[in-house]
């Protein structure tokens, strides 16, 4: 399935179940080669940035801020051809959703305060002294 098509589809779902696209298909694009626990932090990022209003009040909207995530930058007409790491990431998200909902208490985090992530081969502007975890490829920073 192309990522345009995918991302119609988050458009005329109900909410939840597009913040569950929105979210799998950016755990897809970012990290579908990484370790579970690495899908799963990319995850809580988008959606540590939703709840502190970081591009959007929603997780399509967080995600499709520009240049903040793979889903602006992948070509629409990206093949999300992989059904394993698909369903691995639709699972993820799903996870993370339900994660989220609980009392902050309660929750299970990766990354805590995590709100960027980048392949370790770069060193961002923003990175210095703020890595939370590296993980994989991807180190996770508490930038804001």
């Amino acid at each position: 399935m192309k990522l345009s098509a995918l991302l119609w589809m988050a458009s005329v779902l109900p909410s939840h179940l597009a913040d569950q696209t929105c979210l799998a298909t950016t755990v897809y694009l970012e990290a579908r080669s990484e370790p579970t626990i690495g899908q799963y932090a990319v995850a809580e990022v988008a959606l540590r940035r939703r709840d502190r209003g970081m591009g959007g009040n929603n997780v399509c909207d967080v995600v499709k801020a520009p240049r903040q995530f793979a889903i602006t930058t992948t070509p629409k007409d990206f093949e999300v051809n992989d059904l394993v790491a698909w369903t691995k990431a639709w699972k993820i998200a799903g996870d993370s959703l339900n994660n989220w909902s609980l009392p902050k208490s309660e929750r299970l985090v990766y990354v805590p305060q995590a709100d960027h992530f980048a392949t370790v081969a770069v060193a961002p502007s923003w990175s210095a002294s703020r890595v939370v975890r590296k993980i994989g490829e991807h180190a996770f920073y508490a930038v804001n």
